[in-house]
């Protein structure tokens, strides 16, 4: 029996659930899938390992391209509980999965304390006027190193 999107999208729904209730941090989940097997799968671990980072897309993005052995998840689609945020956003565009589900809107995470809004404000402005401030400095030293990989004759670009 083929599987279809929505067993794909239910099973990151349940996902966020059992990661929430575990404790292991907020209600997300998240799925990847290649040739309609599913190759990762993570909730939010941001609690319960401190990581900030480890949202459940950023999580199963790490394990699908480990299990893949490349950086790049082509073919493979990505069913999340829930709009991805602006991180999780970034994320999976490098990546570059052929296509995402989600379920729940942005603003239905805003309704529960999981606003990002600030975040893709902060983004639209110049960088002298967002919150955390943003120095630019030793642009000269720093400039040798990207000549050097704009020469380099064995890079692989991504």
């Amino acid at each position: 029996m083929e599987k279809d999107h929505s067993y794909f999208l239910k099973r990151a729904i349940q996902l966020a659930e059992e990661g929430m209730d575990k404790g292991s941090g907020g209600p997300f989940g998240a799925v990847i899938v290649k040739n309609g097997e599913i190759i990762a799968e993570s909730s939010n671990k941001v609690t319960s390992t401190n990581d900030p980072t480890a949202h459940a897309e950023v999580a199963a993005i790490r394990q699908a391209c480990e299990k893949l052995g490349d950086f790049q998840l082509e073919d493979c689609i990505l069913y999340t509980s829930c709009e991805p945020c602006p991180m999780c956003l970034g994320a999976i565009y490098w990546a570059r999965p052929s296509k995402v589900y989600y379920a729940l809107s942005r603003e239905d995470a805003a309704r529960i304390g999981f606003d990002d809004q600030f975040v893709y404000d902060e983004i639209a402005l110049d960088m002298d006027e967002r919150k955390i401030p943003f120095i630019n400095m030793m642009r000269e030293e720093g400039l040798p190193i990207f000549q050097k990989w704009e020469a380099k004759g064995d890079k692989i670009d991504y």
